[in-house]
């Protein structure tokens, strides 16, 4: 079948098996390699991308089913000129990777996190506490962090969020879904 998305903002047409898994599209026909398969069940996080903002385990969307959406993945999320993201730099800092292999899957995840919080403070409402943040992360599972370094990297990236909030969000800002909402 001949479909098409929008990946990392590029527009993207091709054929696909009626069976395609989005993370096979775009590792295999798109070469997003920073898109990880793990478990190939839904369990590990390590496939997490973007779609139509809300992250999703690419492991189990049918390519099909994501025909006509804007599809982001790890190698579409940097700061203007290329620089790395506030959570990116944040997880850096606080020692928040160190393999690297479920660390895509972390980012595209915790960035929705980092975005709610955002939105939430410039509406008057409280940054994630650890335990939100905990509850947040139990979709990505990671051997070498143990999460604590990972928690105060997003702690940290909330913070220096919350000091760039422009004014003008206030109360008209839209909420995102919370995490118990998230897909996938």
């Amino acid at each position: 079948m001949d479909l098409s998305l929008n990946v990392n903002g590029r527009p993207e047409q091709f054929s696909a098996r009626p069976n395609e898994l989005l993370v096979e599209r775009l590792r295999d026909g798109l070469g997003l390699t920073g898109t990880k398969i793990g478990c190939d069940t839904g369990q590990c996080g390590s496939c997490v991308v973007r779609l139509d903002g809300r992250s999703v385990k690419s492991c189990l969307v049918l390519t099909a089913s994501a025909a006509g959406s804007a599809v982001t993945t790890i190698e579409g999320v940097r700061e203007e000129g290329g620089g790395l993201t506030g959570l990116q730099e944040a997880l850096r800092e606080e020692h928040g990777t160190q393999c690297g292999f479920c660390t895509p899957g972390m980012v595209m995840a915790l960035g929705e996190l980092v975005e709610t919080a955002l939105t939430n403070d410039a509406a008057g409402r409280a940054a994630p506490t650890e335990p939100e943040i905990r509850e947040w992360l139990t979709g990505n599972l990671c051997r070498c962090t143990g999460y604590h370094s990972v928690v105060r990297g997003v702690q940290r990236a909330c913070a220096a969020a919350r000091a760039e909030v422009p004014e003008e969000l206030g109360e008209n800002a839209a909420v995102p879904a919370s995490a118990s909402g998230r897909e996938g």
